[in-house]
């Protein structure tokens, strides 16, 4: 099934998101919430999706960005037991709007709420990273694994998204992420931050809000690429969660170098 999915990814993604890229009039793109957009490209992308994963695997349900945004009690079903896919169908929304890269095609499977493969597909490069639990990460084909070990905070370059963290920790992250190597806000599409990181790109990513079209692909494959992402106070991410934000690295002693240089004092996490 993972090469039938990849292959329905490319299919959707060749014919209804990249023709719609940079060619998308004013009345395609709606903000759907303050700084958030959805076009054309998304709610046709989702549709494609939800018809080709569920004629893949007969009697799964899909839950996607848009679909939760039209009725958001269409979430509660990411815990379902059975099989659930995750989709969004165009990931960096903001950017394709704009003509910029990156975006990304992003789809998760779950059978009884745990993930059990995930893919992500770079549009305009043309790259598809995907993993299988317990088989492992691939991008184009290729194992990937994360780096193993620990170059210390002053060496290490990753995201700390802090439009979302509340007041309080924006302003202790903003004040101690100068501490580390180098820090991005990242590029606004969680399909490139996960793959990054899984690659050596980047060796970690904060985020903040974390629904799980954003999050659940990624973190199984840096998990599968033998990474880290865990709660800032340390406590395992589920697919269900929406809150505490998740800290992603290349791997255990990176996370707690860089969850400690950010926030020193832990108990700010637990307030």
């Amino acid at each position: 099934m993972l090469d039938q999915v990849g292959e329905l990814i490319r299919e959707v993604a060749a014919t209804i998101v990249l023709p719609r890229w940079r060619h998308l009039s004013t009345d395609e793109i709606v903000q759907k919430a303050p700084g958030d957009l959805v076009t054309i490209a998304d709610k046709e992308s989702e549709a494609a999706l939800t018809r080709g994963l569920t004629a893949l695997l007969p009697g799964s349900i899909v839950v996607g960005e848009e679909a939760v945004a039209a009725d958001p009690k269409v979430l509660e079903r990411v815990g379902e037991p059975g099989a659930v896919w995750i989709v969004d169908p165009v990931d960096g929304t903001n950017n394709f709007a704009a003509g910029k890269t990156p975006f990304a095609v992003m789809v998760a499977l779950l059978r009884d709420g745990e993930p059990a493969a995930s893919w992500i597909l770079d549009v305009v490069g043309d790259h598809l990273t995907v993993a299988e639990a317990g088989s492992g990460a691939y991008h184009d084909g290729v194992r990937v694994k994360t780096r193993t070990d620990d170059p210390g905070a002053g060496a290490v370059r990753g995201v700390v998204a802090t439009h979302y963290l509340p007041a309080g920790l924006r302003e202790i992250a903003s004040a101690n992420a100068g501490a580390l190597g180098e820090v991005t806000r990242g590029r606004h599409c969680a399909g490139y931050e996960y793959p990054a990181v899984a690659l050596d790109e980047q060796q970690f990513a904060l985020f903040w809000r974390i629904l799980p079209w954003d999050h659940v692909p990624g973190s199984l494959i840096v998990r599968e690429a033998g990474g880290t992402v865990l709660h800032l106070d340390g406590s395992p991410y589920r697919p269900t969660d929406s809150e505490r934000g998740v800290l992603v690295a290349a791997n255990d002693d990176i996370w707690r170098t860089v969850r400690d240089t950010i926030f020193p004092d832990i108990s700010v996490l637990q307030r």
